[in-house]
């Protein structure tokens, strides 16, 4: 299951704040040394790397005097706004010393799901590989707000992995990678080496409340899955290791392989699926799941069997089955007000609710 990345394809290397920051606050210099190593480590096996970080926030804390994390929204933008500064700096000096220039990338959902926007991020990403610059992404913590959040940088970092075409997905984290249980908690839980993006033990991992690193396991393997759907493997890994990355990419036994999906979405339908957040959701019936699964039909408003959220024609929504399982995600060509009402007459005149083009099927 295990094999190199494509020869010379992007990288997409993703570390989180619990891997930069010291125990008692503040940036560590040595994880970002080892981090930034890593790259070059990366860039030396010949794949171009985009780095997604996070430790703002953490990086802003201590130089504003305070001595733990804040929990409002406004005091998390300021220290992000001002620990993005010191993050970028370290990251500049560190890759400066290696004769690297790096690039801060500043991104928000709300810019994602705007398809020019999200088209002109991908170009400007693709640019800076090309002039042999390190991306460094992170969220825009200091203009976002709740509701236009990613959730967590490493559905960022699956995010970038398809807007780059990335030949794999790193994910570096504090622990060696992914376990059938907390082992933390349980004697018992077995590591798991390689598992395909569709095991049900990473239903059973999702569900857990527990976590292991700052995203959580949860977030880790959602993004796997994120990048599994363009038929990019995502590997997570160890952060205290000094060559985690490259043995990633080089095929190594290091971390966890997650194998991705055997045919990838085309450049829209991955905007669609996750570029665009969600407005509502549609439950639908057997017989259209059976025509989207096995026939690639557009969804029929006679499939629909409930309408949830006050959403308008346009925006993206999510389909599930009739016990509240994801079936898919699409934009709906008609409002859920007009849909409603097309339902409570029963003539369901209006026919296509979204078009094939517009649905992503997920199972």
């Amino acid at each position: 299951m295990r094999r190199p990345a494509e020869p010379g394809s992007p990288i997409v290397l993703k570390v989180g704040s619990s891997s930069l920051a010291r125990n008692g606050g503040g940036l560590d210099p040595e994880a970002v040394r080892r981090v930034v190593r890593q790259v070059e480590d990366v860039r030396a096996l010949g794949h171009p790397v985009v780095l997604v970080s996070s430790g703002a926030v953490a990086a802003g804390v201590p130089a504003m005097g305070l001595e733990q994390r804040p929990t409002d929204l406004p005091s998390l933008q300021v220290a992000a706004a001002v620990g993005q500064t010191r993050l970028m700096q370290r990251y500049a000096d560190e890759f400066g010393a290696l004769e690297l220039v790096a690039g801060q990338v500043l991104l928000t959902r709300d810019v994602l799901a705007n398809r020019e926007q999200y088209l002109h991020a991908r170009e400007a990403l693709t640019r800076m590989v090309a002039l042999g610059i390190v991306p460094i992404v992170n969220e825009n913590d200091t203009v976002v707000v709740d509701e236009l959040r990613f959730g967590d940088n490493d559905r960022l970092a699956a995010i970038v992995s398809h807007l780059v075409g990335a030949g794999m997905l790193v994910i570096l984290t504090d622990t060696v990678g992914l376990y059938s249980d907390d082992p933390r908690l349980a004697d018992d839980a077995e590591f798991l080496s390689a598992i395909r993006h569709t095991d049900e033990i990473l239903d059973e991992i999702r569900g857990r409340s527990g976590t292991f690193g700052s995203g959580g396991v949860a977030s880790k393997v959602s993004a796997a899955r994120m990048a599994a759907w363009s038929g990019i493997p995502t590997v997570i890994a160890n952060s205290d290791s000094d060559d985690a990355a490259g043995e990633a990419v080089g095929g190594g036994m290091v971390g966890t392989w997650i194998e991705p999906h055997e045919s990838g979405l085309n450049a829209r339908k991955l905007w669609v699926a996750f570029g665009l957040p969600s407005y509502g959701r549609l439950c639908i019936d057997d017989g259209a799941i059976d025509a989207l699964k096995k026939r690639g039909a557009s969804l029929l408003a006679v499939g629909v069997t409930g309408v949830e959220g006050d959403f308008d024609a346009g925006v993206a929504v999510e389909v599930t089955d009739t016990s509240g399982g994801l079936v898919g995600k699409g934009r709906v060509g008609v409002s859920a007000a007009d849909l409603r009402r097309e339902a409570d007459s029963g003539s369901f005149a209006m026919g296509t609710v979204i078009h094939r083009d517009d649905l992503v099927v997920f199972v």
